[in-house]
């Protein structure tokens, strides 16, 4: 776990519940369809799991 997910928002979080809203948020994805590296660790990890139905994820 020493690379970098790249990480895209493919779901819009309108419907979805406040927490998620968040997550998405604290990720750095503020609109559909943009993307973000960031470190591949468990705290990433952890966050992505939580919104797997609203994100895209691949490990560069």
């Amino acid at each position: 776990m020493a690379g970098k997910l790249k990480i895209t928002l493919v779901k819009s979080t309108i419907g979805a519940i406040p927490k998620h809203k968040r997550t998405v948020e604290a990720l750095g994805l503020k609109k559909l369809y943009r993307t973000v590296e960031l470190p591949d660790n468990a705290a990433t990890r952890g966050m992505v799991q939580q919104v797997r139905h609203l994100v895209k994820v691949e490990e560069i």
